[in-house]
């Protein structure tokens, strides 16, 4: 009951407070914008042909009603809050009458297949390898690995992306230039099958960097705490190694990479943009990118609206588990 009172209550509390301040935020950031969507949309229907002036009155009040830009502020507002959690963002400004949550459903696929992969065999492929060459550390393959894995960190993964662009779609033709748009969204074999194949480059340029980087810190984790008082005593109990390795140090270097794991897997909801701009990959980010550069505000807001509640909800996960890895949290 206490670790309810003083541990997840407050966070639950900090989570929809983060979540109403993002929302509120994403609401006010584009109206305080000194361009306006619907005089660009209105402009862009009258430069290829004539309309009377009524005419054109009423085309921009009947859009400033249907994207919601309708009214005082504090009604804006308001609708902008029904709009939400009714999970209607409108329709896009540049794929006009298409609703914003069906670009945003045919997109999101993609980016959950692409990312969620990548980080996941990224995360548990350097936790197990720096480990293992921390508590290792004078063996030839640690070095080897770690002077290797030294060497693609500092590279830009977008460096990575271009140079497997080349090497497997021009020199090798194994995968694809661009593309992913085979099958319809859903749980099909023709879908998860377009994921695998459109997504294998993107998928390892990103997995690649991700390694190096969690490499790096699990190695250094592993290396401070071989050298604590009690790996010290267990190494003269004559402890089995792989006791010690994985019931010792994995456990107490665990909760900072879980935290890495959480606000990562948050962060899929912005999608790649880089990498899936230069695979052409149809997700999330391609889907962002090209809203960016049409002013389309409504997609804009509804990926920053899917960031926002990822991240926090990402965020709330991390901390409600802290108490399962570290008994510390559940006693204090």
């Amino acid at each position: 009951m206490k670790l309810l009172r003083t541990f997840v209550l407050p966070r639950i509390i900090q989570y929809l407070v983060v979540i109403f301040i993002g929302i509120t935020l994403t609401f006010l950031i584009p109206r305080l914008s000194p361009i306006n969507p619907v005089d660009n949309a209105v402009g862009r229907l009258s430069a290829f042909q004539t309309m009377a002036p009524e005419a054109t009155v009423a085309l921009r009040e009947s859009l400033m009603d249907l994207y919601g830009l309708d009214g005082s502020l504090l009604e804006q507002y308001f609708s902008f809050w029904k709009r939400v959690l009714t999970f209607d963002l409108g329709p896009s400004f540049t794929v006009f009458p298409t609703p914003v949550s069906k670009l945003i459903g045919s997109s999101i696929g993609w980016t959950i297949g692409l990312l969620s992969l990548s980080i996941i065999l990224a995360w548990v492929l350097g936790l197990i390898l720096g480990t293992l060459a921390g508590f290792f550390p004078n063996s030839w393959w640690a070095r080897t690995l770690e002077n290797s894995l030294i060497v693609i960190y500092p590279i830009p993964y977008y460096i990575v992306a271009f140079v497997l662009l080349m090497a497997f779609t021009y020199y090798l033709p194994i995968f694809p230039l661009v593309g992913g748009s085979k099958g319809a969204p859903g749980f099909t074999w023709s879908y998860i099958s377009s994921l695998l194949y459109y997504g294998f480059l993107p998928a390892l340029s990103l997995i690649l960097g991700g390694v190096a980087f969690r490499f790096i810190i699990s190695k250094a984790l592993t290396s401070t705490e071989r050298s604590s008082d009690y790996v010290r005593f267990a190494e003269m109990a004559a402890l089995p190694k792989h006791k010690i390795l994985f019931s010792y140090l994995i456990r107490n270097t665990l909760l900072p990479q879980v935290t890495d794991l959480g606000l990562s897997l948050g962060l899929i909801f912005e999608g790649a943009l880089i990498t899936e701009a230069v695979y052409g990959y149809p997700g999330l980010g391609t889907l962002l990118l090209g809203a960016i550069n049409s002013a389309d505000y409504n997609i804009i807001m509804g990926i920053t609206l899917l960031s926002i509640i990822g991240i926090a909800t990402a965020s709330l996960l991390v901390d409600l588990s802290y108490p399962l890895i570290d008994p510390r949290v559940r006693y204090s």
